[in-house]
């Protein structure tokens, strides 16, 4: 499904940087595994899925501290220990994801990576879904100055394309840190989950369009500059 943008807002993109977790990779059974078994180690209540869901988008050193004040740093020790026994284990694509990036590559589209995962685990599981190649860069938490949703990694993310923020580079993810970073950057920016936006869910950042994944981006993009109407489907995407 695809929320069809104002006319004239979207441009072929040069140049996209994605969102890692639940864009291109299905990573909420995992994260909220092992944070659950970091919170009920550091004596609090584990949460549900869905708090995990509405409650999770800071990098680790953003959140920790907030979520474990003086503590973070334990809790941080725990949360990578139990991730590290898990994640390859359970790591899955997105449904279509590796097609879309295949296409893209071959149209010659530059594009990287701006996660708010730590940058060692972002590169091993690229590495391990054989995906490395694809990207001109790898930015997770902690490679820049500052996390998403400052800037600073999507400028570390562009610079092997030599290309600049602006309306030609799309920024791709799940949730309102992407849409935030996208705004910051001066990008363009696409939320890519099931669920439409809620009325005034992104009153400060609204995305420029929303698909419901990445077979729905993939139609957007073949569509763009064509004149035919955009695809939509009241389905998810599979």
């Amino acid at each position: 499904m695809v929320t069809e943008p104002p006319a004239g807002v979207l441009e072929k993109p040069k140049a996209i940087l994605f969102d890692w977790d639940n864009t291109l990779v299905d990573s909420w059974p995992c994260i909220h595994d092992a944070l659950n078994t970091t919170l009920v180690a550091m004596g609090q209540a584990a949460w549900s899925l869905e708090e995990t869901r509405e409650r999770v988008g800071l990098s680790m050193r953003d959140a920790f501290p907030q979520l474990f004040k003086d503590r973070w740093e334990e809790a941080r020790d725990i949360f990578f220990a139990r991730f590290k026994a898990i994640h390859l284990e359970r790591l899955a694509l997105t449904p279509n994801a590796r097609a879309l990036l295949e296409t893209l590559a071959g149209q010659g589209v530059r594009l990287a990576v701006v996660s708010n995962k730590t940058g060692d685990f972002l590169r091993i599981e690229a590495a391990q879904l054989g995906l490395t190649s694809v990207f001109d860069a790898l930015v997770g938490a902690g490679d820049a100055p500052r996390d998403k949703p400052a800037p600073d990694p999507g400028y570390m993310a562009l610079a092997p394309s030599g290309l600049a923020p602006g309306p030609t580079v799309w920024f791709v993810g799940d949730s309102d840190v992407d849409l935030a970073c996208a705004a910051a950057l001066g990008c363009t920016g696409i939320l890519v989950r099931p669920e439409p936006p809620r009325p005034g869910e992104f009153a400060d950042t609204p995305p420029h369009a929303h698909v419901n994944g990445c077979g729905a981006l993939r139609a957007l993009l073949d569509r763009l500059g064509t004149g035919e109407p955009l695809p939509s489907s009241s389905s998810p995407d599979r």
